[in-house]
């Protein structure tokens, strides 16, 4: 980096800072400057679609936050792997392509981010994606955007195939894409993969756009604070090694660091609440109530059943079995290898007079256990997994610094189950799992349930176990959310920060409420809506 002066300065190269930086300097009139904390994302198992077991773990490419103790779920305290590399949390994520459902959108634009209803996001959506579909003639491709949406049912297990039987036996819609306009139902799901490979929002976005010379790109870069003067945000001070150094920004400086980072950096930098702030000896240079708070997640429970029909666990689960898998993966770039953990899922309503469904289902013909390390250990022998998360929670929790020294972690305080709404979700959803493993699809092809059974448990059990076992599907969002002024929010709809000039955020903090499904595709879509407005500010 040889200037210290950038029209445009994001912080953050992950799913939303890769679309801001390709955008922004497509047209060749802004220098932008993008700074990432981690490392290179040229790594084997960031590139293998099934390397997700080894990267949610890996320090090397993960920030490895954990929550503060959490009362909703039996005072656990939670890991919350987020992307430390480029590409962030898509360079390390399970791959499922999600946008949401259209009332997520709606209910972003009734909660005062003007303009982000379905009808808008939708078209963002349909510019952005090209769709690789399985036909019965071959392999098409439809659209002609940068993230490569893909259908790898064809590489699924043949055990997935009883999860969409069993399904159908409850009376659940069987689809063929949960991102139609009706996605009330169950289907394979598709994923970021191009060509046997992870397809991260830096392969789709910052890699086509690093030649440009107004583009300049430094990684390992860690954001002290912004700079401000007068309430108008002028630049960035970072640490690069062992030396301190600023940046200014002419025009904007745009946050991208996730909903943990984004309001770690806005409070460290004076905007923020003003007691919390006070309170660790940093100037208050506007107090903005919000920052930080509002946390949304997804939680989600797992149960496992041992299988009578081989699964996954028959070729990962066995030496002989992981070369033979490895050695095709090489020469094919197909396989198990090839395909994400997430097989088969969708949105499905607990009880048939829901306005829209409300739980989500994730079913994997694969059973493992966690190491104390967090690294994922096959089963040797046949099994499989059933999970459910509820869609939209109504718990908030928060994020604030825990001290004024950048290096040092936040304080995550999720509050989980805290309201009697999203008691009465998690209980509704591990009776649908309940549903599902009494199946006779399920039952004939299953041996034994794994620890806890699931089928043993009556209600109170059930919601003891959630208490006891759900964590987090790494869907953290809404801690700088859009709305109307600051005293709901943090941002306005065209993602400026309250009465503040020259700063915005772009990236999950931003949504107004956590959409129902995977987080991936909806950052993404918000960046790339986000590029529009600032680039229509800018004349």
């Amino acid at each position: 980096m040889e200037n210290s002066e950038f029209d445009y300065v994001i912080v953050g190269a992950g799913s939303a800072g890769c679309v801001m930086a390709n955008r922004l300097s497509a047209s060749g009139k802004f220098t932008v400057l993008l700074l990432e904390s981690g490392g290179s994302d040229a790594r084997f198992w960031v590139k293998v679609p099934l390397g997700y077991g080894i990267n949610v773990s890996n320090p090397a490419v993960n920030w490895g936050y954990f929550t503060a103790p959490d009362p909703g779920l039996a005072w656990r305290s939670i890991s919350w792997p987020r992307g430390r590399i480029i590409g962030g949390s898509s360079s390390i994520n399970a791959m499922a392509y999600v946008r949401g459902q259209a009332g997520d959108f709606d209910d972003w634009a009734a909660a005062g981010a003007t303009g982000w209803h379905w009808d808008n996001v939708r078209a963002v959506y349909d510019r952005m994606e090209t769709h690789c579909e399985i036909t019965p003639t071959g392999q098409t491709t439809r659209g002609n955007g940068p993230v490569w949406v893909s259908d790898l049912s064809d590489q699924m297990s043949p055990f997935s195939k009883n999860f969409l039987k069993a399904a159908a036996e409850v009376g659940y819609n069987i689809i063929p894409d949960m991102n139609a306009r009706d996605g009330d139902g169950i289907s394979y799901y598709r994923s970021t993969v191009r060509g046997g490979l992870r397809w991260s929002s830096a392969d789709a976005f910052l890699r086509p756009a690093q030649r440009r010379p107004n583009l300049s790109t430094l990684r390992n870069a860690e954001v002290a604070h912004l700079t401000s003067l007068n309430g108008t945000v002028t630049g960035v001070s970072f640490l690069h090694g062992d030396k301190r150094k600023n940046v200014k920004a002419r025009r904007e400086v745009i946050l991208c660091a996730g909903a943990v980072n984004s309001p770690k950096i806005l409070q460290l930098s004076g905007f923020g609440p003003a007691q919390l702030l006070r309170q660790h000896g940093i100037p208050v240079v506007r107090d903005l109530p919000h920052v930080g708070q509002g946390l949304q997640d997804h939680l989600a429970v797992s149960y496992q059943f041992h299988a009578k029909e081989p699964t996954l666990n028959n070729t990962l689960g066995r030496t002989i079995g992981k070369l033979f898998a490895g050695a095709r993966y090489l020469l094919t770039r197909k396989g198990p290898l090839a395909v994400p953990v997430n097989q088969v899922g969708g949105f499905i309503r607990s009880k048939a007079d829901h306005e829209t469904p409300d739980v989500q289902l994730y079913c994997n013909p694969v059973s493992y256990s966690l190491s104390e390390t967090g690294q994922t250990i096959v089963d040797q022998t046949a099994g499989y997994q059933l999970s459910a998360q509820p869609c939209r929670p109504t718990s908030r929790g928060a994020i604030e610094i825990a001290s004024a020294n950048p290096l040092e972690a936040p304080r995550i305080t999720p509050n989980s189950l805290s309201t009697p709404e999203d008691k009465d979700t998690a209980l509704a959803a591990s009776q649908i799992l309940q549903k599902l493993a009494r199946t006779k699809s399920l039952s004939t092809v299953t041996k034994a349930a794994k620890a806890p059974d699931l089928l043993a448990l009556d209600d109170a059990g059930l919601l003891e176990d959630f208490r006891n076992r759900a964590s987090t599907v790494y869907h953290p969002t809404c801690t700088c959310r859009m709305g109307r002024d600051d005293q709901d929010s943090v941002l306005d709809a065209r993602l400026r920060v309250h009465g503040v000039s020259g700063l915005r955020v772009v990236d999950a903090s931003a949504f107004p409420n956590v959409t129902s499904g995977n987080t991936n595709a909806p950052t993404m879509m918000l960046a790339m809506r986000a590029a529009d407005l600032i680039l229509e500010d800018a004349g």
